[in-house]
């Protein structure tokens, strides 16, 4: 496994500035291992929803979770605000760092993700591969 660390700044796009790294460094397999920081705009599709929601405010970025990849990426956060109140769903575009972002993710560079037509869900869900060795 090979490990990177990311630092994103305030304004950054939490969503945006993964996916630029991930493109940026062709990880093709990728994992969020760590993540802490916060967020004064966030988008999240909650359970069940057709459409995202948006938050204003001070939160606390409490989870990051998902696969990574060139070939498409899930992700989903649980923010908390200032009462403690927490939500969480599916990372969209539209989180802006406040302080930071403090990002650590892993990478399998033998394995391919790829996100591909699923029938039963009627989404597109990750398959993996192995890397043909040369």
């Amino acid at each position: 496994m090979q490990v990177h660390t990311i630092r994103l700044l305030p304004g950054q796009d939490l969503k945006r500035e993964l996916e630029n790294y991930v493109q940026k460094n062709q990880i093709e397999a990728g994992f969020i291992l760590t993540c802490v920081g916060s967020l004064t705009q966030a988008s999240l599709r909650l359970a069940d929803q057709e459409v995202g929601k948006s938050y204003e405010g001070h939160f606390e970025i409490v989870s990051l979770v998902g696969t990574l990849s060139t070939n498409g990426s899930h992700l989903h956060a649980s923010i908390s605000d200032s009462f403690g109140q927490t939500t969480g769903g599916h990372l969209l575009e539209g989180c802006t760092v406040y302080t930071t972002a403090e990002i650590v993710i892993g990478a399998l560079p033998d394995t391919v993700y790829r996100r591909e037509p699923e029938p039963a869900s009627g989404y597109n869900e990750l398959n993996v591969y192995r890397k043909q060795r040369k």
